[in-house]
C-alpha cells in the first residue's frame, strides 16, 4: 500500500525536511538508553564490555562515543543533549539513566529493570511523549542483582514488578513531552503524578549538557573551542541558561523555577582510578550535590558543560505537578529573547497533539478499532523513539585517544579482539536501533525489518537508512554488510534487498516510484550478493553455509563456530536465504529493465542463479536438503565425506517457503532479451531437473511462479506450519516444533551428544550467549516473511490450492486465508481479552486491571511459544513493530 498524499501539518513538515527548506529532524530522541558497557566504550584487554564499563561507573565517567539519558533528545550529532534526571529522596544514586542487569548478572542475559513506555511520536519529532514509573521507595538495585543471581536458566527473570515496589500505587507517573514550534525551538513539559495513597517528595532535574568532544585529541572529532553553559541574567521574567557551541551556535534553555547546578562533563578519575582529575568539577557532581548534599561539588560560578535545574516538589495523592522548559536556538544577530517564552506553551502542545492525531488518522485505516489503534500508535511511537545517534570510528577506536590520560589506553592487538578488519567503518549517523537499552547498536537485518513499518510514516528516512548501510563507510570493500558491533564480520540473513524492494513498492504507485533509490541500492547489492556467493558456498554447489544467520541457538551446535570434527553444514536456511535474495534481485532487475534494457542481462543472471539454487536444494545427491520421508527441509552436516541430515523441525526447514515470487508475463514480454534467455534455459538445461517443478506458468492468469519448493513440497511443509502440535501456536509460528517437547532431537558424534528440544520461553542453554532463544518462542521477523510468502503463493494458485487450518480441524482455507489466520494470532499478542489481559504481558495483573497500566503495551524481542508472554528485550519495537503493518493489513481501506 502506498503512502497517503501529504495532507496534514506533519506531512508538510516531512516535505520541508526532505526538501531541506527546514530541517525538522535536526533534533530528535537520539540519545541512547545505555551507552555504558557497549563495544564502543570498551577499552579492556579482554573485550569484556560488561565488566570494563559497568553501570556503577556511568555517572562518573565521560563517554567517548555517545551519551545516554532518561527520555533524552539531542541534535543530530548529540553534541548538545537534554534529558530528565530524578530522585525520590530514598535512592542511593541519582536516576539519570535506566538500570539493568549485565549479561553475566542476568539469568537470561542482559535485561533492563525499569518500567517505561513510549506513548506517542511523530516522524519529525514535532511531538514526543513517554512515561516513566518511578517508585517512591528506594530503587531495589542490589535486590534485583542478588535475586537474579540465585536463579538458573530454567527459572524466569526476576523483574522490577516482582519486588512489590509498585504495590498500592506507591510510585510517580512521570510523563515527559516535547513539542516543536520550529526545527530548533522545543517546548518541554514534565508532569509528575503521585499514584500512591500518601504525599510524596520528588526531585526533578531537567539536565542540559554537551557531549565531551574536547578531551580526546583525535583528528576526526576535535573541538577547537570548548563549549560552555552558563546562567544568564537577561532581566525580569523567566530564567535562562545559555549553551554556546562553535558548530551549533547559541541556544537558550528557559525555565520557571528551580536551582541551577553546574559542573563539567569530565570523568571523575579520582573516584574511579585514584588518579587526579582534570579539574574540580566532574560528571557525577549532580548526583553528589543532590543525593549526598555535597554543595561544593558543583561550580559556584554557575558555568560548565553540564547543568541541571533542581526542582523539589511535594505531590499529594492523585495530584499532578508540571515543570515547563523551552530550548531554542538564538540566531546570530537576532532580537533579544521574548519576555515570556511560555506565553504560547499550552496552545503549542495542544496543536502538536492534534496534528499527531490527524497524521495517524491518515496513516491508519478508518475502520481500525480503538484498541488496535492504541497498539499501532504505541508501536509507531516506539519505532520513532528507537532512533539513536550511533558513533563508531573503528580506526580511532583501535588506536585510542592520545590526549586522554584518564581513559585506559587500548591494549596491544586490540583489533584482534574484534572488528580489526573493519578499519574503514565510520559511523556518525542517526540509526534505527533494535532496543536502545538492550541493543543500543545496529544489527543489519533488524534494520531491514524496521524500515517496513517506518516506510508507512517516513518513506524518506526508510530509504536513506537502507542506502546508508550500502555506502562505502559501512559496507566492507569485499561486499559484506556489517552485522553488529560485537562482531561486524558475523553473518546476518541477507534481507537488505527484500527491504529495499518492499520499501520501493510501498512508497509510490506504479510509474511514480523512486527508481533512483532502487537503482542505487541494486548496484551496491550486487557487491553484497557476490560476497555471499564467493564466501558462503563451501563446495561451489549452490548449497550455502552462512553460519548462525541471526537464529542464535536454533541449531544442534553453535553454527557460527567451527563444527565438531572440522565438518561443515549445508544449511537449509542459508540456501533458502540465497534463493530469496536471488528472486528479490530478479524482481528489481526486471523493474529497472523496463526503462533501461541493460538490466535484462542482470535479470537473466539472477533467474539462472535461482534455478541453480532451486535445483541444488531439491536434487543434489538425490533430494538435496529435502527429506522425502518427513516432508521437510533439514540442514545437512558434511563430515568425512558423509552427509547427515540434522532432523530438527525448526524455522530452518520452513525458510525455503519464503523464496517465492510471481512474475507477470506482460512485464516479461516487454523484455525480449530476458524472455528469450528464460525460454532457452527452461527448455535446454536438462542437467537441472529441478527447473521445471519450481518454475510454473499459468497462461490463463498471465503469471509465472518461481519458488524454491514445488507445489507438492510446499503443501507438505505447510501442513507442519499449520499444525498446532508442531509450529502453529495461538500467538503465531513457533521457531521450533512443539513435537520436540516429547521427542527432543539428539545427535551423537564421537563421545559428544547434542540435543535440541522444544523450549517455548527463555533459553535453557548458554549457547550463543543465552540472552535469546530460537528453540520454541514466536519471533516476528520470520513470521512476517512467512505470512507474506503465503500471500504470494495464493496470488498465483488462488482458490485452487487449499490447506487445512489448523491441521486436523477439517477446516479448509486458501493460502491467503491461512496467512490472515497467522496474522490474526500474531497481532492478538497485544490485544486485551474480555478480562483485559494482553498475552504479551504474561498475566501481569496490573496491565489487566489497573487503569494506570491497562492501556500500556510493550513490544518484546520474542514471545513464549505457548502463552505469548513477551520475552527478551522489552522495548524491541524495531522488528516487533511489524505488528503494526499486520494490523493495518487487517483493516485496509476497500
Amino acid at each position: 500500500m502506498s503512502c497517503p498524499t501529504p495532507t496534514t501539518a506533519e506531512h508538510a513538515r516531512l516535505s520541508e525536511n526532505r526538501a531541506r527548506t527546514r530541517y525538522w529532524k535536526r533534533w530528535g530522541p537520539y540519545l541512547s538508553d545505555r551507552q555504558w558497557a557497549t563495544v564502543r566504550e570498551d577499552y579492556s584487554a579482554d573485550g569484556n564490555t560488561w565488566t570494563s564499563f559497568p553501570h556503577e561507573q556511568a555517572r562518573s565517567r565521560a563517554y567517548r562515543w555517545g551519551e545516554d539519558g532518561l527520555f533524552g533528545i539531542s541534535d543530530s550529532k548529540s553534541r548538545l543533549c537534554f534529558a530528565l534526571a530524578l530522585w525520590n529522596g530514598n535512592d542511593p544514586i541519582l536516576k539519570e539513566r535506566l538500570f539493568g542487569l549485565t549479561g553475566p548478572e542476568g539469568n537470561h542475559g542482559e535485561d533492563v529493570k525499569e518500567a517505561y513506555f513510549h506513548l506517542d511520536a511523530t516522524p519529525t519529532h514535532s511531538y514526543l511523549k513517554a512515561l516513566y514509573k518511578y517508585p517512591h521507595a528506594a530503587f531495589p538495585y542490589d535486590h534485583l542483582v542478588q535475586e537474579n543471581a540465585k536463579r538458573d536458566l530454567r527459572q524466569p527473570e526476576y523483574e522490577l514488578e516482582d519486588t512489590g515496589i509498585f504495590d498500592e500505587g506507591r510510585y510517580h507517573d512521570v510523563v515527559i513531552e516535547y513539542a516543536k514550534d520550529g526545527p530548533e525551538d522545543i517546548v518541554i513539559r514534565i508532569t509528575a503524578t503521585n499514584r500512591g495513597p500518601e504525599k510524596a517528595v520528588l526531585h526533578l532535574l531537567p539536565t542540559l549538557w554537551f557531549r565531551n568532544t574536547w578531551a580526546w585529541g583525535n583528528r576526526h572529532e576535535k573541538t577547537g573551542t570548548k563549549p560552555v553553559l552558563k546562567l544568564e541574567n537577561l532581566g525580569p521574567g523567566p530564567n535562562f541558561i545559555s549553551a554556546r557551541h562553535e558548530q551549533l551556535g547559541l541556544f537558550h534553555l528557559a525555565y520557571e523555577e528551580g536551582e541551577p547546578l553546574f559542573t563539567e562533563n569530565e570523568t571523575n578519575a579520582e573516584r574511579l582510578w585514584k588518579t587526579p582529575n582534570v579539574g574540580p568539577f566532574v560528571k557525577d557532581a549532580l548526583h553528589r550535590a543532590v543525593v549526598n548534599a555535597e554543595a561544593n561539588s558543583v561550580n559556584p560560578d554557575r558555568t560548565g558543560t553540564k547543568c541541571a535545574i533542581h526542582t523539589v516538589i511535594e505531590v499529594e495523592p492523585g495530584v499532578s505537578k508540571t515543570v515547563r522548559l523551552r530550548l531554542r536556538l538564538v540566531p546570530e544577530g537576532s532580537a533579544p529573547v521574548p519576555s515570556d517564552p511560555f506565553a504560547d506553551f499550552d496552545a503549542l502542545f495542544q496543536a502538536r497533539k492534534d496534528e499527531a492525531d490527524a497524521f495517524y488518522n491518515v496513516i491508519l485505516p478508518e475502520s481500525m478499532p480503538a484498541e488496535e489503534r492504541n497498539v499501532a500508535r504505541q508501536g509507531y511511537a516506539g519505532l520513532i523513539w528507537s532512533k539513536q545517534f550511533y558513533h563508531y570510528i573503528v580506526e580511532d577506536w583501535i588506536e585510542g585517544d592520545p590526549a586522554t590520560p584518564t581513559l585506559p589506553s587500548p591494549p596491544p592487538g586490540r583489533g584482534e579482539i574484534r572488528n580489526g578488519t573493519w578499519g574503514h567503518l565510520y559511523s556518525e549517523d542517526i540509526l534505527s536501533m533494535p532496543d536502545k537499552w538492550e541493543y543500543p547498536w545496529f544489527a543489519a537485518w533488524d534494520t531491514a525489518f524496521h524500515m517496513i513499518p517506518m516506510a508507512r510514516i517516513d518513506p524518506e528516512f526508510a530509504k536513506r537508512q537502507l542506502l546508508l548501510f550500502l555506502r562505502e563507510w559501512y559496507m566492507h570493500p569485499n561486499g559484506q554488510l556489517p552485522a553488529y558491533e560485537f562482531s561486524f564480520s558475523d553473518v546476518n540473513p541477507p534481507v537488505h534487498a527484500w527491504a529495499v524492494w518492499r520499501v520501493y513498492k510501498m512508497t509510490g504507485e506504479r510509474g511514480e516510484r523512486d527508481r533512483a533509490f532502487l537503482e542505487a541500492a541494486f548496484q551496491k547489492l550486487l557487491l553484497n550478493f557476490t560476497w555471499w556467493v564467493n564466501r558462503k558456498d563451501t563446495l561451489g554447489n549452490n548449497l550455502f553455509s552462512g553460519g548462525f544467520l541471526g537464529l542464535d541457538n536454533i541449531g544442534v551446535f553453535d553454527r557460527s563456530k567451527p563444527l565438531p570434527g572440522d565438518g561443515f553444514l549445508e544449511q537449509a536456511d542459508g540456501t533458502a536465504w540465497m534463493g530469496f535474495y536471488c528472486l528479490t534481485m530478479l524482481s528489481m532487475a526486471l523493474e529497472l529493465a523496463q526503462e533501461n534494457p541493460v538490466y535484462q542481462d542482470m535479470a537473466s543472471k539472477f533467474f539462472e542463479h535461482f534455478i541453480a539454487i532451486t535445483d541444488a536444494i531439491n536434487t543434489i545427491g538425490g533430494t538435496g536438503l529435502w527429506d522425502e520421508a518427513d516432508g521437510f527441509f533439514y540442514d545437512v552436516l558434511q563430515y568425512e565425506g558423509q552427509g547427515t541430515p540434522l532432523r530438527t523441525r525448526s524455522l530452518v526447514g520452513l525458510l525455503p517457503l519464503i523464496a517465492v515470487e510471481v512474475l507477470e508475463m506482460e512485464q516479461i514480454e516487454k523484455l525480449p532479451g530476458f524472455a528469450r534467455r528464460m525460454a532457452w534455459f527452461l527448455n535446454d538445461r536438462k542437467d537441472l531437473p529441478g527447473r521445471i517443478a519450481c518454475c510454473v506458468p499459468d497462461t490463463n492468469k498471465g503469471l509465472r511462479l518461481l519458488s524454491l519448493s514445488s507445489r507438492e513440497r510446499m503443501k507438505r511443509v505447510a501442513r507442519y506450519v499449520l499444525d498446532e502440535t508442531e509450529f502453529l501456536s495461538e500467538h503465531g509460528l513457533r521457531s521450533v516444533s512443539k513435537a520436540h517437547l516429547a521427542k527432543p532431537y539428539v545427535l551423537k558424534q564421537g563421545d559428544a551428544e547434542y540435543t535440541v528440544g522444544y523450549e517455548p520461553g527463555e533459553g535453557t542453554t548458554r549457547l550463543f550467549g543465552g540472552n535469546s532463544n530460537w528453540r520454541g518462542p514466536v519471533w516476528f521477523p520470520i513470521n512476517f516473511l512467512l505470512v507474506e510468502a503465503m500471500e504470494r503463493y495464493h496470488h498465483f494458485y488462488g482458490d485452487e490450492v487449499k490447506v487445512e487450518c489448523p491441521a486436523g480441524s477439517g477446516k479448509r482455507m486458501t493460502l491467503k486465508e491461512a496467512s490472515r489466520e497467522i496474522s490474526r494470532r500474531l497481532t492478538g499478542l497485544f490485544l486485551p481479552d474480555a478480562a483485559g489481559n494482553r498475552p504479551c504481558h504474561g498475566g501481569a495483573h496490573r496491565f489487566a486491571s489497573d487503569p494506570h497500566w491497562k492501556d500500556l503495551v510493550l513490544f518484546h524481542e520474542y514471545f513464549h511459544g505457548d502463552t505469548g508472554k513477551g520475552l527478551g528485550a522489552s522495548h524491541q519495537t524495531g522488528w516487533t513493530a511489524l505488528t503494526v503493518k499486520l494490523l493495518e493489513s487487517q483493516f485496509e481501506r476497500g
